[in-house]
């Protein structure tokens, strides 16, 4: 067992491992730390070559410890694309896509929901629930039968159908709501400790964001344990930029990688971008978006438990947080299909128009190698590229 202890990541309180959490007492999200001297003894970058090609090659830095309790329906190990054609076009020759749609249920929503179910298994959790946008539900959901564990699931009614029917067809029990992801889980967190369930959501409970690291150890090994200059994120609840920060620093501490870091940019929906507000304003935490709208579902997500997290690792690394329109990420979306022949998720579309803004504002040199993340498969928001064709 390489986990030493939890620990808050605003006032650093300790917890004790292999126990069930949620938030720290002061209601802020938990991590999980490891003794990574003892990791080294049997993890190193030369012991991966002859890994599985899933996000348990990194076993030693992922909290499950046994082998009989990891869920796995292959997540993990997604390609790192060389955009040649797209960046001929934006005149750049290091621009690459990160293509998340290549994981189980479509999305990088798999990896978190994968360690996390697996932990929820090793603990004893029987029932799990989740409010969510889509794609983590579809996550839960199918993880969750993979396990044998009951899933609770919570979404807007606006939710894209086929995160809908994924859900019911994977055994869950859904409920629609008529309001945003911040109303799916004000009613969860009214009705779990009657119903028994353990929550799940969003940094929430610490081992979704172990799931989602795995994105920046791969990231390194794939570029030859050289960082990129810029990773553009779409960012919602921030799970994955927070986990790949994290990833980043255990790697230097192994010492796979220098102290160079990319800089991180939050890409969000201009009809919901408290992080963006945030960042701009100079401020430490987000206010919650009211009327939040955008086509783009994983990003509509009014308010982030991990605002502060993520506000200070786009400071840290010297990034930035930039807003496009629902009309510009979603001819991205046609835009990076014509260019490269992937269909990417609206959220991973954002990248596009959010890196030409950087590159106008010479936030960006041409030159640099850039890293954009496609979360999603594009065939999950049909009704979105729907509604593009009739304007």
């Amino acid at each position: 067992m390489n986990v030493t202890h939890l620990y808050c990541s605003s006032c650093g309180k300790e917890y004790e491992p292999r126990r069930l959490y949620n938030l720290c007492d002061c209601g802020k999200p938990l991590m999980v730390a490891y003794d990574l001297e003892h990791v080294q003894t049997t993890l190193s970058r030369e012991s991966l070559t002859s890994r599985v090609p899933t996000l348990w090659r990194y076993e030693e830095i992922l909290p499950v410890d046994a082998q009989s309790n990891r869920i796995t329906l292959g997540e993990g190990m997604t390609p790192l694309l060389k955009a040649e054609r797209l960046g001929l076009l934006l005149g750049m020759g290091h621009l690459y896509i990160k293509d998340e749609s290549l994981n189980p249920t479509a999305s990088f929503k798999a990896r978190g929901m994968a360690v996390a179910v697996s932990m929820a298994k090793e603990l004893g959790v029987k029932k799990l629930a989740v409010p969510s946008a889509g794609n983590a539900a579809g996550a839960l959901a199918t993880y969750a039968a993979k396990a044998g564990l009951e899933a609770f699931i919570f979404m807007p009614s606006d939710t894209p159908s086929s995160n809908i029917i994924e859900c019911q067809q994977t055994g869950a029990n859904v409920t629609l709501i008529d309001g945003l992801i911040t109303d799916c889980g004000r009613i969860l967190s009214d009705r779990k400790e009657a119903e028994g369930w353990f929550d799940v959501s969003t940094l929430k409970e610490p081992y979704r964001v172990e799931g989602k690291k795995t994105m920046g150890y791969e990231l390194a090994e794939q570029l030859g344990w050289e960082l990129p200059d810029v990773i553009l994120y779409p960012t919602g609840g921030g799970t994955g930029l927070i986990g790949m920060w994290k990833a980043f620093d255990e790697m230097e501490r192994m010492g796979w990688i220098s102290s160079q870091r990319p800089r991180m940019v939050s890409v969000q929906a201009s009809g919901c971008a408290p992080i963006v507000e945030a960042f701009n304003s100079g401020s430490q935490f987000g206010a919650e978006i009211t009327n939040a709208h955008t086509i783009a579902s994983g990003l509509r997500v009014p308010r982030a438990i991990g605002d502060f997290m993520m506000l200070d690792i786009l400071r840290n690394s010297g990034g930035s947080a930039v807003a496009v329109t629902d009309e510009e990420l979603l001819w991205a979306v046609k835009e990076i299909g014509v260019a490269e022949g992937i269909f990417v998720a609206p959220e991973g579309g954002a990248c596009l128009p959010a890196l030409k803004q950087l590159i106008s504002q010479g936030k960006v040199s041409r030159d640099e190698r850039v890293v954009l993340f496609n979360t999603g498969s594009g065939l999950k928001y049909l009704e979105a590229f729907g509604m593009l064709e009739q304007k």
